[in-house]
């Protein structure tokens, strides 16, 4: 309190530290965390369960037996929202004239609702069912970009050629009763079918020995992927099959956010650095300035430790006031972010979902994580006056003019 103003404008510095540092990892977290929301739900799901190296090598024969007890088990779940069976056939689609490419997707069109986006990225037509149509055929929803190349709208007859998982050839017609997405969403080349469709145009097991390649679970929340999975290994007790989070499943887009995130660390660690050498200088300073008071004690048999934990415990008190200052600032701005975010001025479409607003987030995580480090860096930079302060001859201060 010698100097106020110096040690006011030092407070000031440490706490607007605080504020950008909490703005900037509210600004990162939130944002990714609305990415991996958009990017789980769309149609990764949090977990899956596949075959084992299904994902390295997908094969049409790599198959989740017992899938209704596996089912069951899952959406007893309390951390479950979701959780839908899936069965993959790449296959060749003829429309009109037209034939082209197309991965076939057999989904359980009530379940899948539930875990995905997916009806509500239905733009021409409407959802599939499970029935056959008045005409006596299947219904199936097709991507944009293939009912383009197909020249196919609602109504039209599709024409899909495959091969069965007991080696024969898989073909059948079908009803299009919807398209999917746009030229630049994930199912722009994909056609859904029923499960019961998928499962008798491939030729797999229907009923008590239904299989599927695949299970999406969709949870509470993201975070809760690594160890729900992790758990879920365990109960399932079943050797063949892999529990994986989305961090796995999606392993390029986990690395490229990471890596974009040790980015944030590299300015955060900037702030931190300029807010430290300020903090240096005033701790330094007081220390000069008291030169003979401290002379004084040390005369009088004060311990050099005792000088020492006084300088750190003065260092520790600015910073923990500038932490709250800091966090009043912060916190209604990190609580506007999180509510209504900031407007993008060029939305990005990811998968045919319009990421168009930044949004912030307020957590325990960033709140603590800035308290830390301005407690960790004042602490730190505080050695060097601490330990000046305790190594000052006596003689030598009380000769200090």
């Amino acid at each position: 309190m010698r100097n106020r103003r110096r040690s006011l404008l030092t407070l000031l510095s440490m706490g607007g530290g605080f504020f950008l540092l909490c703005l900037t990892l509210s600004m990162s977290e939130g944002s990714y965390s609305n990415i991996i929301n958009i990017f789980t739900q769309d149609h990764t799901g949090h977990v899956q369960i596949h075959h084992t190296n299904y994902l390295e090598r997908p094969s049409l024969y790599k198959t989740i037996n017992n899938l209704d007890s596996i089912l069951a088990e899952v959406e007893a779940n309390p951390q479950v929202i979701g959780v839908t069976p899936r069965i993959y056939g790449p296959s060749l689609a003829y429309g009109k004239n037209k034939t082209f490419p197309a991965q076939v997707i057999g989904i359980d069109t009530k379940r899948e609702a539930l875990t995905t986006r997916l009806k509500s990225k239905v733009k021409q037509g409407q959802y599939i069912s499970s029935d056959i149509s008045k005409e006596g055929y299947f219904e199936a929803m097709i991507g944009y970009s293939l009912a383009n190349n197909l020249a196919l709208t609602v109504g039209d007859e599709l024409v899909l050629i495959s091969q069965g998982i007991d080696g024969s050839i898989a073909n059948d017609i079908f009803l299009v009763k919807g398209i999917v997405g746009d030229a630049n969403s994930y199912e722009k080349m994909n056609v859904y079918l029923s499960l019961p469709a998928m499962q008798q145009f491939l030729s797999m097991g229907q009923g008590e020995n239904s299989q599927a390649h695949e299970l999406a679970i969709t949870l509470a929340h993201q975070q809760l992927a690594q160890p729900f999975a992790q758990t879920l290994q365990k109960q399932l007790e079943v050797s063949e099959l892999t529990v994986a989070p989305w961090q796995v499943v999606e392993s390029s887009f986990y690395n490229s956010m990471q890596a974009d995130k040790k980015g944030s660390y590299v300015s955060m660690g900037i702030i931190i650095f300029i807010v430290s050498i300020g903090v240096l200088n005033t701790i330094l300073m007081g220390t000069l300035e008291r030169t003979r008071e401290f002379g004084v004690l040390k005369a009088i048999g004060t311990r050099p430790l005792s000088l020492f934990n006084l300088i750190i415990l003065e260092s520790l008190i600015l910073a923990v006031i500038s932490c709250l200052f800091g966090l009043l600032l912060s916190l209604p701005v990190c609580y506007w972010l999180a509510t209504s975010g900031i407007p993008m001025p060029e939305p990005i479409d990811m998968g045919g979902i319009v990421f168009d607003t930044m949004l912030g987030e307020v957590s325990w995580y960033v709140v603590i994580v800035p308290s830390v480090v301005v407690i960790a860096s004042t602490l730190l930079v505080s050695f060097i006056p601490a330990i000046r302060a305790a190594q000052i001859s006596p003689l030598k201060a009380l000769q200090a003019t």
